[in-house]
């Protein structure tokens, strides 16, 4: 083999081998840094800024979907992927995906790494402010069940209240089925601005929305130690 050739095929190696870095950094040297990923619509959205970080490892681009996510958040209607990043200026941009179109990931920097995403960040579905949290009802303990077999539900709902705005009721969300082949409630016990009780329920399946809750993102509520049972 001739030096000329030789020098050529160490080039071209070298090329290759490269290649994937580069481009690597080339996709995540986008402009703005993600703060928070949510799905759904204006009236039922869900936090899914986690799910989206496993995609970004994964593949640089895919189809926006409620498989994508594994959540339907509002049945029978389009939804809408939002994230909101922050752009170079400071400024909080918010990109929109339509249920069925291809996210591509490169405008992001460091969508590859999936190390983004703002835990404080409070912004809401429209970016001025978490709305979920200026409710008028303020949850004091929260049981889950039917009437002759429940447990208090509260300390798991705060979790659950600290990470997404809403979510589907399931038996595993509470890992817990407290009466075995009915159907189970979520019984939310709060005080309304005037002092008065009053109960929300949400049958099994449903779809449970914290917005009318006072304080629910922060999850700094039911600790007055209600003890009234499943009745009134």
């Amino acid at each position: 083999m001739s030096p000329m050739i030789r020098r050529n095929l160490v080039m071209a190696f070298a090329a290759t081998a490269i290649a994937p870095t580069v481009f690597a950094q080339r996709r995540d040297s986008g402009e703005y840094r993600i703060l928070q990923a949510r799905y759904g619509t204006t009236q039922r959205n869900v936090d899914v800024t986690r799910q989206l970080q496993d995609l970004a490892r994964r593949d640089q681009s895919f189809l926006i979907g409620n498989g994508t996510f594994g959540v339907d958040p509002d049945q029978g209607r389009v939804k809408t992927l939002r994230i909101f990043a922050r752009a170079p200026n400071g400024q909080t941009q918010v990109f929109e995906y339509r249920e069925g179109e291809v996210l591509d990931g490169s405008r992001f920097r460091g969508w590859s790494g999936g190390r983004w995403g703002d835990s404080n960040y409070r912004g809401g579905w429209d970016g001025r402010g978490d709305r979920g949290d200026e409710g008028e009802y303020r949850i004091r303990q929260a049981l889950y069940g039917t009437s002759r077999r429940h447990v208090d539900v509260t300390e798991r709902l705060r979790e659950l209240a600290r990470s997404d705005r809403s979510f589907r009721l399931t038996n595993d969300l509470f890992g817990t089925d407290p009466d075995k082949g009915r159907v189970k409630t979520l019984h939310i016990y709060t005080r309304a601005p005037g002092g008065t009780s009053k109960t929300f329920e949400y049958r099994e399946g449903s779809v449970v929305d914290g917005g009318q809750f006072v304080g629910w993102g922060r999850g700094d509520w039911g600790h007055d130690g209600r003890r009234g049972g499943w009745g009134r």
